[in-house]
C-alpha cells in the first residue's frame, strides 16, 4: 500500500466526504485520516485532507488519478495528490544567525523531519563548518544593495534545480519579486512577531524598554508583500518583569525554531492548504 494524501478545496455544498469516501473505496484504497472544514455550510468553502492507503498493485496511481480527476470537475474542486514514496528537497537560506539552521539540520538527521537538504546558501560564511560538517553543500554568495541582483542571478539555477521549496532560516535578506517569480515555488520565512511593531535594530531591546508580556515567532510563506504573506504556525511565552533583554533573545530564538519546524512539518506532511492570504493547517 502506497501512503497517499489527497487535498481538496471546492464550493461547500451536502454529500462531498460521501462522494469522496465512496470513490477511494470504489478504486480499492483504505482510508486513515480524514479532516475537513467548511467555512459556512451554506455557501462557502469547503476543505479536506483525506490519508488512504493505495493498493497500487490494483489501480496504478495514473488510473487513480484520471478517475479522481472527472469526479474532480463535478465538485469543482481545486487538488492535490502526494505519495509517502516522494521526499521533498528543502533548500535553506541563512545569514549569521544559525540557531534555525542547527535545529533543522539536527531534525533531517535524526529522521524527525523527512525531507532531503541538497544545499545550504548564506551570504556569510560563518555557517559553513556546521553545515559541511552534516554532508550538505554550502555555497558562499555575499550580497550587498548594489550586488543583490548578480547574487540572486547566482542562487536561482542552485535553486531550482534542486529544490522543491525553500526556508529562510534568519536569512537577512529581502528576495526581490523577481527572484520569487523566476524560483516560482513555495517559500518558508521565520521571523519574530515584534516585526509590526518594533522595526528596525534591536527589536528585542525596543520590546524590552516597552515592558511587552508576551514575545512570539511567526513562519509564514513568501509573497511579494514583505512579512505578509499567509501564516502557517505562531508560537508564544510570557515575559516577566525579570527578564532580561538576553532572556528575550533565548526565549525569541526557542520560539523560532519550533514554530519554524512546526511550519515545515506540516508542509512537508501535506497538511497546508491555502485560500487567498489565510491557510487552512490540518492537524
Amino acid at each position: 500500500m502506497t501512503q497517499t494524501v489527497l487535498l481538496i478545496q471546492c464550493p461547500d455544498k451536502k454529500g462531498i466526504v460521501a462522494r469522496v469516501s465512496d470513490f477511494v473505496f470504489r478504486h480499492d484504497a483504505n482510508i486513515i485520516n480524514s479532516d475537513q472544514h467548511s467555512t459556512d455550510p451554506e455557501g462557502g468553502r469547503f476543505f479536506m485532507r483525506l490519508e488512504f492507503g493505495l493498493n497500487e498493485d490494483k489501480v496504478p496511481r495514473a488510473q487513480f488519478e484520471q478517475d479522481w480527476a472527472a469526479v474532480a470537475k463535478e465538485l469543482g474542486a481545486a487538488w492535490s495528490l502526494h505519495y509517502g514514496t516522494e521526499r521533498m528537497r528543502m533548500g535553506i537560506l541563512v545569514s549569521k544567525q544559525d540557531h534555525c539552521l542547527f535545529d533543522l539540520l539536527h531534525r533531517q538527521r535524526s529522521g524527525e523531519l523527512r525531507v532531503d537538504i541538497p544545499l545550504v546558501i548564506s551570504n556569510h560564511a560563518d555557517c559553513r563548518e556546521l553545515v559541511e560538517r552534516y554532508g550538505i553543500p554550502f555555497h558562499h554568495v555575499p550580497v550587498t544593495p548594489e550586488t543583490q541582483r548578480i547574487a540572486e542571478r547566482q542562487m536561482l539555477p542552485l535553486l531550482r534545480g534542486a529544490t522543491d521549496f525553500c526556508v529562510l532560516a534568519r536569512y537577512m535578506r529581502v528576495l526581490s519579486d523577481d527572484f520569487l517569480t523566476v524560483y516560482g515555488r513555495d517559500i518558508i520565512n521565520i521571523h519574530h512577531s515584534f516585526l509590526p511593531s518594533f522595526k528596525g535594530a534591536d527589536p528585542y531591546r525596543q520590546a524590552h524598554d516597552r515592558g511587552v508580556k508576551i514575545i512570539g515567532a511567526t513562519a509564514h510563506f513568501v509573497t511579494r508583500e514583505l512579512d505578509e504573506g499567509p501564516i502557517i504556525e505562531q508560537m508564544v511565552d510570557r515575559v516577566y518583569y525579570k527578564d532580561t533583554i538576553d532572556d528575550l533573545r533565548r526565549k525569541g530564538r526557542n520560539l523560532e525554531k519550533l514554530a519554524l519546524a512546526n511550519a515545515i512539518q506540516a508542509y512537508v506532511e501535506h497538511r497546508i492548504i491555502l485560500d487567498a492570504n489565510r491557510t487552512i493547517v490540518f492537524q
